[in-house]
């Protein structure tokens, strides 16, 4: 039999009770699906609730944060939409579990805050669920609308876990299969999340640029390196994907010293008929000679039939200075 799809199951649950029944069995073998399949889902859970105006005081944002960047110009040209012809979609609200008359935002934070910032009543569906269903209606609704960076996607996944869902939970909550959610905590392991607030969304940056950079920074080698680029004025001066390259670079710098060279030494030797001018360069593990000048051929040849013999008078020399 096929599997019941996730949100389905939720929308049409109508109150706490029914939101403990949730399914959650095997949810991660059906976790590949579209983005399309995500929106008309995130719909469907609006779809033939009422919609009631809300005073954007009494709503709270959701417990579990998902955004890095709030001032960025996704999020004006919205208020601007918002000011020109109303707010389209409402955003789902479920009722405060401690405060009566307030609320939570589930999804939808932009429009809230755009709401509010324009001094308007916010168009909200209302309907009571569980923190589990919250938490993976929210997580799903972003992946509709794949506007959330690779970093702010493991953000929410490390925060999810701190809270003590599993690894079926976000995934669900993520739409994403169990190889991608591994690689999402294994680069919030590796780096802190105020490292990660540091830098911000990062939205140029994808998935492998990230764990290349987690390497870097979860070696306890780099700790003074990292605390020192967090430190620079100027470093949180740069956009968010100028900041992820400062950091790598850095990192990367100190990952890999540049080995010390020795500067090779030079000489020139010339005899007192000048036919022969000669050049070496020593650098401790090379030697070389080279000679011109009329006799420079001859005086050449003349070294290379006695190589044998000076070199047996060089460790005579050495030798006897040793002794």
């Amino acid at each position: 039999m096929a599997r019941k799809n996730l949100l389905e199951g939720l929308a049409s649950m109508p109150d706490e009770s029914a939101a403990s029944n949730y399914p959650m069995r095997g949810a991660g073998r059906s976790l590949v699906r579209s983005l399309d399949e995500l929106a008309k889902q995130a719909e469907k859970f609006l779809e033939g609730e009422a919609v009631v105006d809300l005073d954007p005081d009494v709503v709270e944002a959701s417990f579990v944060k998902d955004r890095l960047s709030e001032d960025d110009e996704d999020f004006q040209a919205l208020v601007e939409a918002i000011r020109a012809r109303g707010q389209d979609t409402p955003i789902l609200v479920r009722p405060h579990g401690k405060i009566d008359g307030r609320y939570q935002v589930v999804f939808g934070h932009r429009r809230l805050r755009a709401a509010r910032e324009l001094g308007r009543n916010v168009r909200a569906v209302v309907k009571t669920m569980d923190d589990r269903t919250h938490v993976i209606a929210q997580g799903q609704e972003n992946s509709a609308r794949a506007d959330l960076t690779f970093i702010e996607r493991a953000l929410f996944a490390g925060r999810l876990e701190e809270l003590g869902y599993d690894r079926e939970v976000i995934s669900t909550a993520l739409a994403a299969n169990a190889a991608s959610v591994s690689k999402m905590m294994s680069v919030m392991e590796r780096i802190s999340p105020e490292v990660v607030r540091a830098i911000g969304a990062a939205p140029g940056v994808g998935r492998e640029r990230w764990v290349a950079l987690s390497l870097l920074a979860g070696k306890a080698s780099n700790a003074a390196s990292v605390a020192q680029v967090l430190q620079d004025d100027n470093f949180h001066q740069l956009p968010s994907d100028k900041r992820f390259e400062a950091l790598y670079a850095a990192l990367n710098k100190s990952a890999r010293p540049v080995k010390k060279t020795v500067a090779a030494r030079k000489d020139t030797w010339q005899p007192r008929d000048k036919a022969v001018q000669a050049e070496m360069k020593n650098d401790g593990k090379a030697f070389s000679l080279s000679m011109k000048a009329r006799n420079a051929g001859r005086f050449g040849e003349f070294l290379s039939t006695r190589l044998d013999a000076l070199y047996e008078q060089f460790l005579a020399e050495e030798g006897k200075q040793g002794d």
